[in-house]
């Protein structure tokens, strides 16, 4: 029974760690290396990070710098973000590769803010999916003769609060996102 709540709370913790990556992948105008974490770099036949392939720095607030390790990867990392969908065109100066983030317009505020609620209701119903299958479980436990009747009261009262709690949570990177996104 305690195995069964604290299972749901590292799920719906899983969830909410999932929705801050989606987050930190949304460019907000601003240079942030994690908008790199997707895009993947043909080396030798693998699928690699570009931080694994070389250093990412913000040398300020609106470039990213990309130094390899191996110059001779240059031109891979350079074709892989212009296949990507960051929608930044990576300029190469033989030694490094610089991201230039252009200000966000007003229309693209709005759109990513879309976009980052959508995130944070898929994370919330995510929450919600978990919620289900842990009363279903508990109900079916009591169902057994395994919990009783009070048991089964006092977990769905438990399962319901961290369900709370969590989208609580998510409520409040969605808030936090935004907020980042509309400062200009």
């Amino acid at each position: 029974m305690k195995e069964t709540i604290n299972s749901a709370k590292e799920k719906m913790n899983k969830s909410l760690n999932a929705l801050a990556n989606e987050y930190a992948a949304i460019r907000a105008g601003r240079a942030n290396p994690a908008v790199l974490d997707k895009v993947l770099v043909d080396y030798y036949g693998s699928p690699t990070p570009v931080n694994q392939m070389a250093a990412v720095s913000v040398s300020q607030a609106t470039i990213l710098v990309i130094q390899p390790w191996d110059k001779s990867t240059l031109k891979l990392i350079e074709k892989a973000i212009q296949a990507s969908d960051i929608g930044i065109n990576p300029t190469n100066d033989g030694s490094v590769i610089r991201l230039a983030f252009p200000q966000l317009t007003e229309e693209r505020r709005k759109e990513l803010c879309k976009t980052v609620k959508k995130y944070g209701e898929e994370c919330k119903v995510t929450i919600r999916s978990i919620r289900r299958d842990t009363m279903d479980k508990l109900k079916k436990m009591q169902k057994n003769s395994e919990i009783t009747e009070d048991d089964l009261k006092d977990c769905e009262k438990k399962v319901q609060d961290i369900t709370d709690k969590c989208c609580a949570e998510a409520d409040k990177a969605v808030a936090a996102k935004e907020k980042e996104i509309m400062t200009v």
